[in-house]
């Protein structure tokens, strides 16, 4: 009978390091490789009829190694770093004990995964990430500039008054040649900004449209344009979560304490999950207790027992969970079924 083989790989920017391993553990190959796909194929090619699983790190550039691999008959899982720890009594660490300790929990099948996004939707996803780093980019131009005015002149510049500004108007709000040149360009850098976002929305927008998630998330209080993009993109494919709790924990609006004996011990890792999901739907529950009236009633009742951080991230959690229901049936929102019992 022939072994079946295992492989871990820990992938770094400049080089990774595939260790191998049989069923009974024991380690038959060990080699620190370029990140070059064709060599990590002429290194891998005399154990393919015998590897069952190739486990790739999850690091920033896993996209090449784990598409290539997948493109030549292997079968790829992505290692979740977040949710795996090594011994800490480890004496030695290095690229080959990562290697192996991967291989090995895939070999134990206790190996944490993550999600490989469908490359369809893969680039657009990370087109919409880009998009945030845009407006964050623009939203501290606008901040600095507001600053710059208030300790200069002494007086609050408004942001709707910033955002109407040309950039020869700007100039004349300031008397020193160097402030005027930096109001200047910042206004120009504002807008220059907007411009590749709206680009941006319109190319995801169009994308987006033909997935239904995106039709039925519209209908959550709370919930916009760019929020349903974000979950829907950011999700994919909801039926990869066993329920709506699962769901909820990956977009971090569960809690993460640990308890023993009713009494908290620490803190579990609270970061493991999605940033994204967990911003929009802690977004979606700020609009939602302002615009909805149900949502509203929830969010207070919640806070006055506890505080409005705790309540916003609950009313989240519900959103969230509502969420999945709605993408895995392809159903709209039903607020009845979100807060049972409850007079409108």
């Amino acid at each position: 009978m022939t072994t079946r083989l295992m492989a871990g790989i820990d992938l770094h920017s400049n080089n990774l390091f595939c260790g191998i391993v049989d069923m009974e553990g024991r380690r038959v190959f060990e080699q620190k490789l370029p990140c070059d796909l064709a060599a990590v194929l002429k290194a891998l090619k005399p154990f393919k009829k015998r590897l069952e699983k190739i486990a790739v790190e999850s690091t920033y550039n896993w996209y090449w190694l784990v598409d290539g691999l997948q493109d030549h008959g292997y079968e790829v899982v992505l290692a979740n770093p977040a949710a795996m720890q090594q011994y800490d009594g480890l004496k030695h660490g290095d690229d080959k004990s990562d290697a192996f300790f991967l291989a090995e929990m895939l070999r134990l099948n206790i190996l944490p995964t993550g999600y490989i996004c469908e490359r369809e939707w893969r680039s657009v996803r990370d087109l919409l990430r880009r998009r945030m780093g845009l407006v964050h980019k623009r939203t501290s131009l606008m901040l600095s500039l507001k600053s710059l005015h208030t300790r200069t002149t002494g007086r609050d510049l408004s942001l709707s008054r910033l955002k109407a500004l040309e950039p020869s108007d700007a100039e004349k709000l300031f008397k020193h040649p160097a402030d005027q040149l930096i109001t200047r360009l910042d206004v120009q850098l504002v807008e220059q900004l907007s411009q590749s976002i709206e680009e941006i929305e319109k190319t995801i927008l169009a994308e987006v449209k033909r997935m239904p998630n995106y039709q039925v998330l519209q209908t959550i209080p709370g919930v916009g344009r760019i929020l349903g993009l974000t979950i829907t993109l950011e999700t994919v494919d909801p039926k990869r979560f066993a329920g709506p709790g699962d769901y909820a924990s990956y977009c971090r609006c569960v809690d993460s304490r640990r308890l023993s004996n009713g009494k908290k011990k620490g803190e579990n890792n609270s970061k493991c999950g999605n940033k994204y999901l967990s911003w929009a739907f802690v977004e979606a529950a700020n609009f939602a207790r302002r615009h909805d009236d149900r949502c509203r009633k929830f969010h207070d009742r919640k806070a006055a027992q506890v505080n409005g951080i705790v309540a916003t991230k609950a009313l989240a959690c519900k959103l969230a969970k509502a969420a999945w229901h709605m993408m895995s049936q392809n159903t709209e929102y039903d607020a009845g079924r979100m807060f049972p019992g409850v007079k409108k």
